[in-house]
């Protein structure tokens, strides 16, 4: 469901309307309500509108408006938001043309990286970078700026190096969660020795098919090479078809092309490429495959009874390392929030965004646990978001953002998506890589 500026500008009108009326006459509105205390420092832009854009969309728009809603009705300011499915390829030419949002909400930073170097972006007010150095670790901020200047302030994230399996069905049959990559395939040999396929998957997702498939090119990369190796990869000082990448997909291939261990409950190997993402790890519920690895985001995609706990019908487990030499990495991903306008509104809701009370109203209304280290864990409700806040929190772990969001959008959202694809398909490993770092861009 999007949200048109009219409908939207009429609902804040109504609730600033209410909120006026229960004050009383004289009272001074919304500022008199010593709900709205917390947003005292945004005031003074009363009637004003900010038009903010995304690709977040359906019940995650909802949940997304929702936890700006109070800084709406207590600021008097009018947030026009939408969300659209093609937003990372029309951003970039309506900007170019001026009609860019005031804000845009990128989930990925090298989409940021490209509009900020053309001049698009505003560099982050002095107050929102101050509040982002506060708030988030080193880390994070790298990955909100571009050539040593802050332009992106994080406001969502999330795990990507997760196995969803049932511990129902593992309890049943004698299966213990593998705390190494070896044990990971002694597993799925034993589950397919049953006549399970072990593990489903799929990378179907409309335009931007075979994304699914890049996340499990880095977390192996990331668990073989390492995060350094990795690095040197995602920001192009070696190739993107270095021998050490070659071998990482290949080791992904020995799951995801492997036709004794997939597609449990959807086909054979060529039904990766055409199942959707969002339906890929039903099977499990089913108990026609055992393992599927995708986000932590997923627990939107699962049956609303279904039981997401450690002895339920579903639970997930970190994806286990290859060498111990690579540590213990993290692959996750989350939201940025960078500005084509510098108003006085528009400074003020950016500011919001970037601290712990806007992450707590993230938790509050959507679960989502956000990188900002003001976060009240103890909104954090569930055994998945605590999962997840546990490992982003873990020193011992290593943390890297997704590569192909960090990359040019001409190949981390379009030649690499397209080669996982053709890779699923069974286009070989070497030549699929090298024509994609043909593409890269001088």
């Amino acid at each position: 469901m999007e949200f048109p500026g009219v409908q939207r500008a009429a609902v804040a009108a109504a609730t600033l309307a209410l909120l006026a009326g229960c004050a009383g006459p004289g009272s001074g509105g919304p500022a008199a309500d010593p709900a709205c205390a917390p947003y005292a420092a945004y005031r003074g832009h009363e009637g004003t509108t900010i038009t903010v854009r995304s690709s977040i969309r359906d019940v995650e728009a909802d949940k997304l408006v929702q936890a700006w809603d109070a800084f709406e009705s207590c600021t008097g300011i009018t947030i026009d938001y939408t969300g659209r499915a093609d937003f990372e390829k029309t951003l970039p030419v309506d900007a170019a043309a001026g009609h860019g949002p005031d804000v845009a909400l990128f989930p990925q930073p090298g989409l940021l990286a490209l509009l900020a170097r053309a001049g698009r972006l505003k560099p982050a007010a002095k107050t929102v970078a101050e509040s982002v150095g506060r708030n988030y670790p080193p880390d994070w901020q790298r990955y909100g700026t571009v050539d040593g200047e802050l332009y992106g302030t994080p406001i969502d994230g999330n795990v990507k190096s997760l196995v969803w399996y049932s511990p129902k069905y593992f309890d049943e049959h004698g299966y213990t969660v593998p705390q190494t990559w070896a044990e990971l395939t002694a597993l799925s040999d034993r589950i397919a020795a049953t006549g399970i396929k072990p593990w489903c998957a799929g990378i179907e997702s409309g335009g931007s098919t075979g994304w699914p498939a890049t996340d499990w090119l880095e977390d192996t990369l990331l668990r073989t090479a390492g995060p350094a190796v990795y690095d040197q990869w995602v920001e192009h000082r070696i190739p993107f078809d270095d021998p050490r990448v070659v071998a990482a997909l290949d080791r992904a291939g020995g799951i995801l092309r492997n036709p004794k261990y997939v597609n449990g409950g959807l086909g054979g190997v060529d039904s990766v490429a055409t199942t959707a993402y969002q339906e890929a790890g039903l099977p499990i519920l089913l108990h026609e495959c055992a393992l599927h690895r995708q986000a932590s985001f997923y627990t939107s995609y699962w049956p609303a009874n279904a039981a997401i706990d450690p002895g339920g019908d579903l639970y997930a487990f970190y994806l286990p390392p290859v060498d111990p030499a690579a540590g213990r990495p993290i692959l996750g991903a989350g939201v940025f929030a960078g500005a084509f306008t510098d108003r006085p509104e528009v400074e003020a809701f950016s500011l919001y965004l970037s601290t712990p009370a806007f992450a707590d109203s993230r938790a509050r209304t959507a679960g989502i646990v956000s990188p900002n280290k003001g976060l009240d864990q103890n909104l954090l409700t569930t055994p998945i978001e605590k999962l997840e806040a546990a490992l982003l929190a873990d020193p011992g772990v290593t943390f890297r953002f997704d590569g192909s969001d960090q990359m040019p959008p001409a190949v981390g959202a379009g030649t690499f998506w397209s080669g996982m694809t053709d890779w699923i398909k069974g286009a070989d490993t070497a030549t699929v890589l090298h024509h994609i770092e043909t593409t890269w861009p001088a």
